[in-house]
């Protein structure tokens, strides 16, 4: 299937490059651009794309409130927010994931990297690039905001034993292969209970998984 592609940046020399590397490759296409946040907005739900591309700062309405749009919308729940932008700073990567985005890259990062990402998060999964480190991003997540997790909290009950260790690994930032390899099973049963404790605590995606684990305790930033 081919990758739909929203690209949302206040800038058009940055969308055309971003362009012409998504179109170049033979899974995925650009499906419209937004210089706003707003207009980002309107486009996922005009153009329904698998993906946007987003900016943080940007005119009129940000990356990160626009974010907020699209994750709290039921019509675009299947519209996963893959947040780009030059200022990889902690309390961004924090406030992206609260705000529902699946995944935190920095501009930095290279052509083949950036087309990677795009698959891994429309794919399901999430992605945070090497600089956003766990230790912070928890750190940013204890502090007071709207409390994602607390909602779920109560569904925590309704996870078995092993759901809530794969939970556990998820937020530790392990992939399926290495929670396999840590519970000695196989990558498509780590996957299966991953999914299984998402539908239960409502989360849209692993990222949200992450958000939800810290909030609601399950995970701690020093890993206790």
């Amino acid at each position: 299937m081919t990758i739909r592609v929203l690209l949302a940046d206040d800038q058009a020399l940055l969308r055309g490059t971003f362009r012409m590397l998504v179109d170049s490759a033979s899974d995925m296409e650009v499906v419209a651009e937004a210089a706003t946040g707003r207009e980002a907005v309107d486009l996922a739900r005009s153009h329904r794309a698998d993906l946007v591309l987003m900016d943080i700062r940007m005119p009129d309405l940000d990356g990160l409130a626009a974010t907020r749009l699209i994750s709290e919308d039921e019509d675009l729940a299947g519209v996963k927010v893959l947040v780009l932008t030059t200022f990889e700073n902690d309390e961004y990567v924090a406030e992206a994931l609260r705000a529902g985005a699946s995944g935190f890259l920095g501009k930095g990062i290279n052509p083949e990297e950036l087309l990677d990402a795009i698959r891994v998060v429309a794919a399901g999964d999430s992605l945070l690039s090497p600089t956003a480190t766990k230790a912070l991003i928890a750190r940013f997540l204890a502090q007071p905001a709207p409390p994602l997790g607390r909602a779920a909290a109560p569904q925590l009950a309704a996870l078995t034993p092993r759901e809530r260790e794969v939970v556990t690994l998820v937020a530790a930032g392990l992939s399926n292969d290495e929670i396999a390899e840590r519970l000695y099973v196989t990558p498509l049963t780590a996957k299966t209970h991953a999914n299984r404790a998402m539908t239960k605590l409502g989360a849209r995606d692993r990222a949200q998984l992450v958000v939800i684990a810290f909030q609601a305790g399950l995970a701690r930033p020093d890993g206790a």
